[in-house]
């Protein structure tokens, strides 16, 4: 008989079964998400479309992570769940050992602000002001004094090497410098995840090579890394890969196993 069935796919460990199947269970400190049983149904004119039907994902902390799918699989409402953006209509989710899938939308605000930091194909920067204003912009909504938010958001710009163009606006810097600015805006509040939706889409193949190198750089240095891509080539450079299909967890591999399989190597 098969090791691997479709209740276990390759690549998916004993220790993430278990805590997946531990359904009421807080998880331990090891896991920043854990997701099960997802589902979420949407009211289209009459007509229910089942983006979720019954999704199953442990992320451990400092994971680099890539969620693939066709159109229609489910990736951007399961995105929208991790980002706390909306609720599933039953399963739990805990993210950083608090289940949010139960939250009010002032709770979940709240955690949203504190637990992630969000990364989008257009940078939205504030076209007239400096790099270093527009990392220090979640900051000021935080609250945090001056003298403060200027030493986070310049070390935050050094960690995506950006220091020497933090005095620069954005129509200053090239595509791959906007997005290295909207990186360290979005790791200025040290957040638990960085969440990346799509983060290459609007880059030449160049400069999206550039941006990975920075994910990756960031992996290396304990950040937890979950990236949404429609695009295997840029989904290879994560140490696993999570494909939706249909609204469920189709395949869950390391990055070797899913680069075979693609036809990548």
């Amino acid at each position: 008989m098969s090791q691997h069935t479709e209740e276990a796919p390759m690549g998916v460990t004993a220790e993430r079964q278990a805590v997946v199947s531990a359904t009421g269970a807080a998880p331990g400190k090891d896991w920043v998400i854990v997701a099960r049983g997802l589902k979420r149904e949407y009211d289209m004119g009459g007509e229910i479309v089942r983006a979720l039907r019954g999704v199953d994902l442990a992320i451990a902390r400092n994971e680099y992570v890539a969620i693939m799918g066709p159109s229609g699989s489910g990736k951007s409402t399961l995105m929208n769940m991790i980002g706390c953006l909306d609720t599933p209509n039953s399963g739990e989710y805990w993210l950083n050992g608090q289940l949010v899938s139960t939250m009010k939308d002032d709770e979940l605000a709240r955690v949203r602000n504190k637990e992630i930091g969000f990364v989008f194909q257009t940078f939205n920067l504030l076209p007239r002001a400096t790099a270093l204003a527009n990392v220090e912009l979640p900051l000021v909504y935080a609250g945090v004094s001056g003298h403060e938010r200027k030493e986070r958001a310049t070390r935050a710009l050094e960690r995506v090497q950006l220091g020497a163009r933090m005095h620069h606006k954005p129509n200053e810097l090239s595509g791959g410098q906007r997005q290295r600015v909207a990186i360290a805006r979005a790791l200025v509040n040290d957040p638990s995840i960085l969440l990346a939706d799509e983060p290459t889409g609007n880059l030449d193949s160049t400069t999206s090579e550039e941006i990975m190198k920075v994910f990756a750089e960031l992996a290396e240095q304990g950040q937890t890394v979950i990236m949404v891509t429609h695009e295997p080539d840029i989904a290879q450079h994560a140490r696993r890969v999570v494909v939706l299909r249909d609204g469920l967890v189709a395949s869950d591999d390391k990055r070797e196993t899913f680069t075979k399989s693609v036809g990548l190597v």
